[in-house]
């Protein structure tokens, strides 16, 4: 069987602690390969290596690690198709959905390439007589990310990439259930000229976390995956006092105006209910139609298009629309979760549970669910699902369907489709969620804006990539500097004001 190690110093090689996981296929349900979980000293071990490398990329100038991300972005292109199928072979998704997976990361990689104008600071000639000011932004030194299973390319590239950018060095934990993408990746940033060590990948579990929170070279972290893990890691990352933005869970609604297209909002449900079987953070897990005749209309859109939706293994081919979930676990789960609504009350439209495949029996599958008549009360509405199932809460006014959204305890994206600019202009600005979609049902934003949610959903004062990415993985000096050509000399022995 295929073992997984780790990638240190720019080479692949075992793993000597003894402990590994085993990796699934979803679609079958059978172990296809063991990763390797990362010993306490094999983590430190990598951590005092990239240390080592830092000090050399951090004097890197700018435009020369710029070129090394040019290629990079290259070796991705490239190697587009082996990404996807490594991707699909461990997480379930279909080979398209695969590949926006990747792109979505090397949008963020291609942002890189013009680090040199994201690193600039401030200068102001002649401050004070004599005196100038100046800022430069610096690198932290050696930083984590830890990253989840739903996106094994695209968050990985999203911490590495402005990480490494900004001249600092990396230890990657990506997750143990489907980590091959971020072992390739790796070998791609070393053919495209990083140096060995800049970049290390280590798998492991809790352990290798706790390692990484308390280990004094590591100076900040970055976190994806559920929110109590990253309560957690925010606060161990805090105490330890190294930076930390970590983010967490969702639930996701899509508020349905009466005079919305209500065509296009189903299909906008569609992908974003069902997408990806429903493993995304910025997923609507929630419909909220305003009004009893719009929400009678929404369910008979909906339902011949969840009947129509071809639920098999990535190989299949491309016009499969998801395939299973990531474990067993989940799986159970999620159908735990299909029973809650209906013992609970809500009315099941479609049900998903019983869904099998000839010959992927013992696969992760679960059939798309609807449900209807669901209220705030039910676990249903209350959990993240992180499965291929659409609730829907109906609303009688605009009012009651914008508060149900404010006054969910997550806080990462939401939507409306609505015909109204006075409308979707008062969403926009009074609801608490940090990325807003208008007629369009999933507001992730491009790589030169900045991702991230509010409340629950997010620990930390900034979001992931764009702007907020080069401030986190920075720290800023400011230089005040006077040359004594022309001033006369004499001690100042009180603090006061540069003139």
């Amino acid at each position: 069987m295929k073992t997984i190690g780790h990638y240190v110093n720019a080479q692949n090689i075992e793993g000597t602690s003894g402990n590994f996981a085993d990796i699934y296929n979803p679609a079958t349900g059978e172990v296809q390969a063991q990763v390797a979980l990362a010993s306490v000293e094999e983590v430190e071990a990598a951590i005092e290596k990239a240390a080592a490398a830092q000090v050399a990329w951090a004097a890197t100038n700018p435009q020369r690690r710029a070129r090394v991300f040019m290629k990079f972005g290259a070796l991705i292109n490239e190697h587009m198709d082996e990404l996807a199928e490594l991707i699909s072979r461990e997480h379930g998704k279909t080979i398209p959905d695969a590949k926006g997976d990747i792109q979505r990361g090397l949008e963020v990689v291609e942002v890189c390439m013009g680090l040199p104008a994201q690193l600039k600071g401030e200068f102001t000639d002649s401050a004070g007589t004599g005196i100038d000011l100046y800022s430069m932004r610096q690198p932290l030194g050696v930083v984590a990310g830890i990253t989840p299973f739903n996106f094994p390319a695209m968050i990985p590239l999203w911490k590495m990439a402005p990480a490494i950018a900004c001249g600092n060095a990396m230890i990657l934990k990506p997750s143990e259930r489907c980590p091959s993408t971020a072992m390739r990746l790796a070998e791609l940033f070393t053919q495209a000229g990083l140096p060995e060590g800049v970049l290390q990948v280590i798998n492991g579990d809790k352990l290798t976390v706790d390692t990484l929170l308390d280990n004094e070279t590591i100076q900040a972290v970055g976190f994806v995956g559920s929110t109590p893990i990253a309560q957690y890691i925010y606060g161990r990352a805090a105490t330890n006092g190294k930076r930390a933005q970590c983010f967490g869970g969702a639930k996701n609604h899509m508020i349905i105006m009466p005079d919305a297209d209500l065509d296009k909002a189903a299909d906008a449900l569609i992908g974003a209910g069902y997408g990806a079987a429903g493993e995304r953070c910025m997923a609507i897990s929630v419909a909220v139609p305003v009004g009893k005749d719009t929400a009678d209309k929404l369910v008979e859109k909906l339902v011949p298009k969840i009947e129509k939706l071809k639920v098999a293994p990535y190989t299949a081919g491309d016009d499969v629309d998801y395939g299973p979930v990531i474990t067993k676990a989940a799986k159970d789960r999620i159908l735990g979760l299909i029973d809650s609504g209906v013992a609970q009350g809500a009315t099941l439209v479609t049900d998903g549970r019983a869904f099998s495949l000839q010959g992927y029996e013992d696969g992760f599958f679960v059939g798309p669910t609807l449900f209807d008549n669901v209220t705030p009360d039910m676990d249903i509405y209350q959990q993240e699902v992180f499965g291929p199932v659409l609730s829907m809460v109906r609303a009688q006014e605009y009012e009651e369907a914008l508060d149900l959204v404010m006054d969910n305890e997550y806080g990462n994206g939401t939507a409306i489709y609505t015909a109204d600019g006075d409308v979707a202009r008062d969403f926009a600005s009074r609801v608490n969620v940090g990325m807003v979609g208008i007629n369009f049902p999933i507001p992730v934003p491009l790589s030169y804006y900045s991702f991230g949610g509010w409340k629950k959903s997010a620990f930390g004062d900034l979001n992931q990539y764009g702007p907020d990415a080069f401030k986190f993985y920075t720290k800023t000096k400011t230089v005040t500097a006077r040359w004594f050509s022309g001033i006369k000399d004499g001690a100042a022995l009180n603090f006061k004001a540069i003139d």
